[in-house]
């Protein structure tokens, strides 16, 4: 009779999440002072003890399988309840890894953030924070290196998107709905007007965010993608592209949200055209969110909120 396989223990838990966050055995090994043969035999006898292959290995590193990615979920929310016991009752310090953040390129995000981790109150964290692109977003919560996303929907896009989440077993929830409204200096002349139209537009440069080879029209951060521009450029941050609203009088479409702590040469004025940018957050349909996770989203409503937008749900 074939021997049952032992349970799992949570030094292995442990390890396979730090795996995970790495993308190498080797480099999760020396973040754990652990040695590699060590730590591949740990992964090798996690993958026998759950009877599924949880990791691709190729010389590059390491991946997660679907099952992997599942597995990862779960073995985060024991090690954090885990974590909270030994806090709470035998006074052991946080966890250094809190929370990864995908992002489309938001002040607003990043503000939420900045107020996340001043709260923290930790005397030591890890944190990150991709501003990147539309696919890249959706990969990266699928793949759990972020626990969650941030983009944004309209009536065009809002099939492929969902479609393409569903498909990676992703949920959209809504956070708010926004005017449209252009990004310019406030040197632009058009920064003293009330509003704006498209044919104000017609002889600026549009500035807009690259994504790279995903580069369809579903995929852009601003909304009108598909209209043309005899003066287009794309860029892959925000720092670039606020420059070039200033050295070239250059606009962009977004939520209108912009902080003045982070963005204080940039200002948004309304687009008089019907249409609407729904942002909301990305998530594991089956994985509950972390405790840090949560108060992430707080601190990202309390933004919005600050601003004079009506929040959803």
């Amino acid at each position: 009779m074939a021997r049952k396989a032992s349970g799992i223990t949570l030094q292995q838990l442990h390890y396979f999440i730090e795996v995970a966050a790495e993308g190498s055995i080797s480099a999760a090994a020396d973040l754990l002072y652990v040695a590699q043969p060590t730590m591949s035999t740990a992964m090798k006898d996690l993958e026998t003890r759950v009877g599924r292959s949880l990791l691709h290995r190729s010389a590059r590193g390491v991946t997660l399988t679907d099952d992997g990615i599942e597995f990862l979920g779960y073995a985060r929310q024991v090690v954090e309840q885990v974590t909270l016991l030994e806090q709470r009752y035998l006074g052991r310090p946080p966890s250094r890894r809190l929370l990864g953040v995908s992002t489309q390129h938001y002040s607003f995000a990043v503000d939420a953030f900045v107020r996340m981790v001043r709260r923290s109150g930790a005397a030591e964290y890890e944190f990150s924070l991709r501003e990147t692109r539309t696919w890249d977003i959706i990969e990266d919560v699928r793949t759990l290196r972020s626990e969650l996303g941030i983009l944004y929907q309209n009536e065009f896009n809002r099939h492929v998107v969902d479609k393409i989440l569903r498909d990676s077993g992703l949920t959209f929830h809504p956070l708010f709905r926004a005017k449209p409204h252009i990004f310019i200096s406030r040197k632009n002349p058009l920064a003293a007007r009330s509003h704006v139209t498209l044919e104000d537009l017609a002889t600026l440069p549009r500035l807009t965010f690259d994504q790279g080879v995903n580069n369809s029209f579903y995929f852009a951060e601003e909304i009108l993608s598909t209209l043309s521009s005899p003066q287009e450029i794309r860029v892959s941050d925000r720092a670039t592209i606020f420059n070039l609203m200033i050295g070239l009088d250059g606009y962009t479409i977004s939520t209108g949200i912009i902080s003045d702590d982070l963005d204080p040469e940039i200002v948004a004025i309304p687009l008089a055209i019907d249409e609407r940018i729904e942002i909301g957050w990305i998530g594991h349909s089956a994985i509950p969110l972390t405790e840090q996770a949560q108060r992430y989203l707080d601190e990202l409503r309390s933004v919005v909120a600050d601003f004079g937008v009506a929040l959803l749900g």
